[in-house]
Formats: C-alpha cells, sequence, structure tokens
C-alpha cells in the first residue's frame, strides 16, 4: 500500500498579492467565523478583509515581502522525507494559502497513494486550527472521488521528544546568560473566550504544556526567575483569552524576558513581526533590559524525529 505523510497548516501569504487571498479564505472559514448564516459570514469576511489588508501588506513587507512558512515548511518536509524509507511520500497543505488541499489531495491520488498519515502542526488541539485543517483535507479527498484510507493525530504537545526541541530552542535565546536572571513568557495564539466556552481544548492544553515544559526546564537545571502563560494575536471586538501578552509584559517588575511562542511550530508573520518586531518595541518602552523571542522548531532535527515517531506511532 502505498503511503503519504501530509503535514497541515494554516499557511501564509506567498508574496504581497496573496495577502487579500489569505485573509479572505481564513474569515471565510466555518470554524473561525462561527456564524450559521454563510451570507453573513461571507460578508464579515469581506469587511475584514477590506479593513486588513493594506496593514498586513506592510507587515508582510517588513519581513520581507511574504510569509517564511512555505518555505520553512518544504525545508521540514524534505529533511523528514530523508529521514525515512525513499517509498514514503511526505507533502504539506496550508489551508488558506497555497498548496491547498485540492492540489496537493489531487497530486497524491494521481501518485497512487492509497493511505495518508495527516499531521496538523499545530501542538494542541482546537477546532479553530486542527479539527479545520483535518476536515478541510477529508472533504476534498471525498470531493475528487479519492478512496483513500486516513490515519490522523490530533495533539502532540506531551510528545517528550517534542518538548526536548523547544528546550534546545529555549536554550538557544538564553545563550550563556543565566536562566535565573530571565523571566520566560509562554505565548501562545489567543482565542476567543467563546469558542473555549463552548468546549475548546485549546487553553487546557496550552496550560498543560507550559506545566510540562517549565518542569522539563527545571529537570535541566533551567531556573528560571518566574514562568508565565499569556495570549497574542487578537483580533475584533469579543472577549479573548487573558491575559494578553502586552498586559503580561507590562506586569512584569523583572525587566528581562524570553517568549517562547507555545502554539506555533513554524515561524510566521506572528512570530517575525509580532513578537520579534511588536512586541520588541513595547518592551523597549516599557523599559526592558533584555527582550529574546525563541525561535519555533522549524527544521530542528528533533522535530523531524518528533514527526517520525508519530508517523511510526501511527502505522
Amino acid at each position: 500500500m502505498k503511503e503519504a505523510i501530509v503535514l497541515l497548516n494554516m499557511g501564509g501569504p506567498n508574496d504581497l498579492d496573496e495577502v487579500q487571498i489569505f485573509l479572505h479564505n481564513m474569515f471565510n472559514d466555518p470554524y473561525i467565523i462561527r456564524t450559521k448564516s454563510t451570507l453573513l459570514r461571507k460578508f464579515i469576511a469581506k469587511m475584514i478583509t477590506l479593513a486588513r489588508t493594506s496593514k498586513s501588506q506592510d507587515i508582510y513587507r517588513q519581513i520581507g515581502g511574504k510569509s517564511p512558512i512555505v518555505d520553512l515548511t518544504k525545508s521540514l518536509c524534505s529533511d523528514l522525507s530523508k529521514s525515512l524509507p525513499n517509498s514514503i511520500i511526505v507533502d504539506f497543505v496550508m489551508r488558506y494559502t497555497p498548496p491547498m488541499a485540492h492540489e496537493v489531495a489531487q497530486r497524491l491520488k494521481e501518485q497512487g497513494v492509497q493511505k495518508v498519515y495527516l499531521i496538523p502542526l499545530y501542538p494542541q488541539y482546537s477546532t479553530t486550527t486542527t479539527q479545520s485543517s483535518l476536515d478541510d483535507f477529508e472533504t476534498t479527498a471525498h470531493q475528487i472521488g479519492w478512496k483513500v484510507i486516513t490515519t490522523e493525530i490530533k495533539h502532540f504537545f506531551s510528545h517528550p521528544t517534542y518538548n526536548q526541541c523547544l528546550v534546545e530552542r529555549i536554550k538557544e535565546a538564553l545563550g550563556s546568560d543565566s536562566a535565573e536572571s530571565f523571566d520566560v513568557i509562554f505565548s501562545a495564539h489567543g482565542l476567543p473566550q467563546k469558542i473555549v466556552d463552548e468546549g475548546d481544548p485549546y487553553q487546557r492544553h496550552i496550560i498543560a504544556h507550559t506545566e510540562l515544559l517549565t518542569e522539563m526546564l527545571r529537570d535541566q537545571g533551567l531556573h528560571f526567575h518566574a514562568t508565565h502563560v499569556a495570549y497574542q494575536s487578537k483580533v475584533g471586538p469579543m472577549k479573548w483569552l487573558e491575559p494578553s501578552l502586552e498586559s503580561a509584559l507590562r506586569s512584569l517588575g523583572h525587566k528581562r524576558v524570553i517568549i517562547i511562542p507555545i502554539a506555533f511550530t513554524i515561524d510566521n508573520s506572528e512570530t517575525d513581526f509580532e513578537l520579534s518586531i511588536e512586541y520588541a518595541h513595547v518592551a523597549h518602552e516599557l523599559g526592558f533590559e533584555e527582550y529574546r523571542v525563541s525561535r519555533c522548531p522549524n527544521n530542528h532535527p528533533l522535530f523531524v524525529q518528533t514527526l517520525r515517531e508519530l508517523y511510526e506511532k501511527m502505522r
């Protein structure tokens, strides 16, 4: 049986012209804008896209004219493929920008793939990310008449190899400095409180993940001054998970901090711009002596190993 591993993520613009497409597709996702009326969702998506396109294009212009997520994911797929038998195909699908599910599913179907292992690159489960990406791929496979067997994983935040990868990234950000001289903020992408109240486990996964990582860091002799959890990337007037990253920064008396983007596996605009530029400016205005951002796993060898282990566990 011919097999493929398909990594799933939300994607990001491959150029400035795709910014509008990215916003349009994201806010048309019924898992994101939760209204029973398709017409209302389309209207909301149109209004948000019109309001945000120019500002978002400026953001991407400041980080090289595109999101880094596709190129980094290509590197990850290449490294993962090299670690596996040649018979296993490794590919990826983005939810809101190319390569999208229809293109990849059609290609794999034509290659004779009969079984696909779906690995969403979201460490913690949320209906807004994990379930949206899984349903998108499986619905697309059905639409093109591809009778493929799919096996999926919902989350991997407790995976030991993955968490060791994060510890290594934190050590890189710390460098030769003493852990005791820094606070750590685990920064997760925010979510409307309403979605959590409806039963989405994302916040519980975030808290459990930060507790695991804090314990691992201590076990490896990294005793930070204090650890915190905060949420970033709020959109719109609704109540979102709290505290916000800005309020967390404002509350710190200790002015040396490392930000760990705990909800992302691949660097993107939320890490390269929002954390590394926008919040760095906030920290500077607040008088921080040190403000550092840990890199995402990207194609770190331990993340490649994590994905291989997840695949082997699913077989």
